[in-house]
């Protein structure tokens, strides 16, 4: 029988070749999706306070020299038993996903004065929007809204990290926020924050911070920036310091 025949009767060996193609990229896709769901359980639900498993010091490692938290905005009691530090980029997208905890962390520690959590902008050379993003932060905060500009700007970050031009969208921001958009617009247009911003980097390079979110509670450098490792840290150093 010939090959035209045999497909005639038998179907075509090219029709089932693609279903099956088909059915492994759906069987990757959702072993992908299941990986990233335990990724995500595991960066939430961080381990207990008393637990082994959490980052510590390590021997040797100095306090954390808390003159240089001038450098970064603060948010908090002056005396709160633990200083939590972040040195974080706007248009990092780990960053934008750490916001969330960073905002429960304000919410259910610093408010009651507990935690201090100081923000250190650390601009990456790769990202062309990080800059300015961080100035619309202080500028915004020139006018008592850094944390709430810093919220939108992760919120809507892949709104304005492609754009060639990213300040008439900080700007509009201002705008929803009930900013002065004139104001705004003046500090954008000088830097009028940008030698606080490098110097804010500088922090970090002192530091040896390269990456970012680096995320440090009092002088343990957390190994998996979550609301879940974060809070038990937390917990386990107001207990300490009880």
């Amino acid at each position: 029988m010939g090959e035209a025949k045999r497909r005639h009767h038998s179907g075509s060996a090219a029709v089932r070749k693609p279903a099956s193609k088909r059915s492994l990229a759906l069987g990757v896709m959702t072993l992908m999706v299941v990986a990233m769901l335990i990724g995500l359980f595991f960066i939430m639900s961080g381990p207990s306070p008393d637990s082994n498993e959490l980052p510590v010091a390590k021997q040797g490692t100095s306090d954390f020299p808390a003159e240089l938290d001038k450098f970064g905005v603060s948010v908090g009691a002056a005396d709160a038993p633990v200083v939590v530090r972040e040195f974080a980029d706007y248009q990092c997208p780990a960053c934008a996903r750490f916001a969330d905890a960073s905002q429960r962390l304000k919410k259910e520690y610093v408010e009651s004065g507990k935690v201090r959590f100081v923000y250190f902008e650390l601009p990456l050379s790769q990202h062309a929007n990080a800059m300015a993003a961080a100035e619309a932060a202080r500028c915004a905060g020139d006018q008592n809204a850094f944390w709430s500009m810093h919220d939108a700007l992760y919120s809507n970050q892949s709104a304005w990290a492609g754009v060639s031009d990213p300040q008439a969208t900080f700007t509009r921001y201002a705008g929803d926020l009930g900013l002065s958009e004139n104001r705004f617009s003046r500090c954008m247009a000088t830097e009028l924050h940008r030698e606080a911003i490098e110097q804010s980097a500088k922090v970090a390079t002192q530091l040896r911070v390269v990456s970012t979110p680096t995320v440090m509670v009092d002088n343990i450098v957390l190994t998996r920036p979550g609301w879940g490792q974060l809070s038990a840290v937390v917990e386990r150093e107001l207990a300490i310091s009880r």
